[in-house]
């Protein structure tokens, strides 16, 4: 799977980029968060990308953010929400936003959204409460909620303290406070061992 693209932005429109690496041009459409962070056309640029693939459509979603493109793949989760709709919502709220809003169960939030109606809002909110606190918001955090870096051996200690019960939330908190305690490069043995102790305790 293409999961990165870095080239130069070759082209865009409301919706979409064409970037350019080494001279093959990939298509990816993005929010209108991400086209701005993009830059001029002729720039070079990296985008975070998700390939989504049905029966009569093959298409590659970019994202300027790896914290984005995590909400993207968990707002896609829930049932009705497609990839126009989560990047929709996307567009209208910062990873940060949606992060809080689904923490504190906000729907109207979510609901300013094009095409999100409350039904659909509230939906979102309740299936992704719980799940709100182990994923990213953006590369500043969110006050009161937890956030630990997308990847590597921080989101695989949250993934091993969740199978050992603890709650997504919890885990990713614990985590979040064995980084800060060992440093970014504490392999994943190491935040598991404390993040287990800062959870328990």
């Amino acid at each position: 799977m293409i999961a990165k693209l870095r080239g130069l932005l070759d082209e865009t429109g409301e919706d979409w980029a064409v970037i350019d690496v080494q001279g093959v041009g990939y298509l990816v459409h993005c929010s209108t968060k991400t086209l701005a962070a993009l830059g001029e056309i002729g720039e070079a640029c990296t985008i975070y990308t998700d390939l989504q693939v049905s029966e009569n459509d093959m298409r590659l979603l970019g994202f300027a953010e790896a914290a984005e493109r995590d909400w993207f793949r968990l707002l896609t989760q829930v049932q009705g929400v497609g990839s126009k709709v989560a990047l929709a919502i996307l567009s209208a709220l910062s990873t940060a936003e949606v992060q809080t809003a689904c923490a504190n169960g906000d729907a109207a939030m979510v609901a300013r959204a094009n095409g999100v109606g409350p039904k659909l809002a509230g939906r979102i909110v309740n299936e992704l409460k719980d799940k709100a606190g182990a994923l990213p918001a953006s590369a500043d955090g969110v006050a009161g909620v937890a956030v630990t870096p997308a990847g590597g051996a921080s989101a695989d200690a949250v993934s091993a303290l969740e199978n050992l019960g603890f709650k997504p939330a919890v885990a990713a908190r614990a985590v979040a406070a064995a980084l800060g305690e060992l440093g970014e490069d504490a392999s994943e043995s190491d935040l598991i061992r404390v993040a287990l102790k800062k959870a328990a305790g």
